[in-house]
């Protein structure tokens, strides 16, 4: 099923560069592997259909998409027609020149073909680039335009301007280049801890510097999970897909989450989402869907079916999440509320939530998260984190107040001595029982409706980044693996911020203001 805005049929021949694009690929590119390796190159019915669309042009002559997306099912074939299409964009008649004495549009090649293959870090980049070598090496294109065929660079012997070369994640170093033609493969993995989005972005804009030549970037993507704001979903979710500016062809299997054991539903929507892809085990794959246990059903409904789905163990889907939104009656100074702490010195965040108590609204205090090159020796700014405990003290009427212990247990009873040992307390994480009652406690108010949230993106992605690990008491939340850069220290906060709502309620603290006495 087409589930993208590609248009029904094939453009017509006035109507598109793709069909003298094509012709040109199949004379200068051979197929890189399996058993017609060497033979000339040959587009499937599908990809055909998205070359002769993406190449589609307006009466101009200009494009008639700024972009393009090619989602699919994974072994479907997205990175040999990538590396198809960057072989074009370096060297074919890609680009507008006029039209013919038959009204038939003729292309032509780039005066400086700038072709950049993007990932989040070169080595994601290597499948692509050795497609591309594959396709040269010993090709008619190879001696015909005398090329160099490098492992990291494609470039013209003759010291000609233009190549194709990797690019990756380098924090501002990547500014200013001026490509003609951007990869970008395998988005649903360019999320916001690896730098991903912003990556993304900066490619963006590079590309928009030289639109007016002709400019245009191409990513592909499994379904993505949409917990983690990957860049496939940013792209998914554009208003420039849902207007047409964008070419997004996706093709997704019919099955519901339910049929998922059924073996002749399962076989017929693998069918559909791998379409004319002959090379796909439909047979092995509908045996690993049915009787592989190992694999959550999310993972198969994504990269077998091309189903958008959330991963099986996040401890909160985002449309969960969304419906506890609530963004009238802000917090306000003066109020009554509860507070969580968790704290880090180096690794892990450190994060201060508040929950108003009168309706478990809850908000970001403040944050304090390693920034994504920071140096080896980063630590946590320990006095703008006193800072913030003193405002949120001055500012609202905090009527409890748990923190985790470790590494911050003399800030926290200095905190208990200046505040109130009756509202600061100590609540230690590690110790499982209690740590899963919370836990507990603190979905089943997102489900019935009794939390609230400001929509704080910091806390949402927290919250969302979060996934469950069962232990003999029940689930805990940690992150998906010891390692990871995908954080979730504001929702420890916020489990222990509605924990301290509940004990500060029934402790009868809820619209009464008590005298505190302070330690000297």
């Amino acid at each position: 099923m087409q589930t993208g805005n590609l248009p029904a049929g094939v453009p017509k021949p006035n109507e598109t560069l793709g069909y003298g694009i094509i012709r040109w690929a199949q004379k200068f590119i051979v197929q890189p592997d399996g058993d017609r390796a060497g033979e000339p190159w040959q587009f499937t019915p599908e990809q055909l259909r998205f070359v002769l669309w993406f190449y589609a042009i307006n009466p101009d002559g200009t494009w008639k998409y700024s972009a393009a997306t090619l989602r699919r099912a994974k072994g479907w074939g997205k990175t040999p027609l990538l590396a198809a299409l960057a072989i074009v964009e370096f060297l074919g008649p890609c680009r507008f020149s006029h039209w013919d004495a038959f009204g038939l549009p003729v292309g032509k090649p780039v005066p400086l073909p700038v072709v950049q293959v993007g990932a989040t870090a070169l080595d994601q980049t290597e499948q692509t680039m050795d497609m591309i070598r594959g396709m040269l090496s010993e090709s008619p294109a190879e001696a015909i335009y005398g090329l160099d065929i490098g492992k990291m660079v494609v470039q013209f012997k003759s010291g000609k301007p233009g190549s194709i070369k990797p690019k990756a994640t380098a924090g501002r170093t990547n500014e200013g280049n001026r490509p003609s033609f951007c990869l970008m493969d395998e988005c649903h993995h360019w999320v916001g801890s690896n730098g991903g989005p912003d990556f993304f972005q900066t490619l963006k804009r590079n590309i928009e510097k030289t639109t007016k030549a002709g400019s245009r970037w191409v990513s592909t993507t499994n379904a993505y999970n949409p917990n983690e704001d990957s860049v496939a979903q940013i792209i998914h979710e554009s208003e420039m897909v849902a207007q047409g500016y964008w070419l997004y062809d996706c093709l997704e299997g019919s099955i519901a989450l339910e049929d998922i054991r059924d073996a002749e539903r399962v076989r017929a929507a693998l069918k559909e989402a791998y379409g004319d892809a002959s090379w796909a085990d439909i047979d092995g794959l509908t045996r690993t869907i049915l009787y592989d246990r190992t694999t959550p059903d999310s993972t198969y409904c994504r990269f077998f079916f091309n189903q958008i789905a959330e991963s099986s163990d996040g401890w909160m889907s985002k449309s969960e999440w969304d419906t506890c939104l609530d963004e009238d009656d802000p917090i306000k100074s003066g109020d009554q509320i509860a507070v969580g702490f968790d704290g880090s010195i180096r690794g892990d965040a450190t994060g201060l939530v508040g929950v108003r108590l009168r309706d478990a609204k809850l908000f970001v205090l403040g944050v304090w998260e390693r920034p994504e090159h920071a140096t080896d020796d980063w630590e946590v700014d320990v006095l703008s984190v006193e800072a913030a405990v003193a405002e949120t003290f001055r500012r609202y009427r905090v009527e409890w107040f748990y923190a985790d212990p470790p590494y911050w247990q003399e800030n926290i009873g200095r905190w208990a001595i200046e505040h109130g040992e009756d509202y600061v307390f100590e609540f230690w994480t590690n110790k499982p029982t209690r740590m899963v009652q919370a836990v507990e406690r603190f979905r089943t108010a997102a489900m019935v409706g009794d939390l609230k949230h400001d929509g704080d993106h910091r806390l949402t992605r927290h919250v969302l980044n979060a996934v469950t690990r069962e232990v003999p008491q029940g689930l805990l939340i940690t992150k998906d693996s010891p390692r990871s850069k995908r954080k979730i220290d504001l929702a420890v906060c916020a489990v222990l911020a509605l924990e301290a709502r509940a004990d500060a309620i029934a402790d009868g603290r809820m619209q009464i203001r008590r005298s505190r006495v302070v330690g000297w």
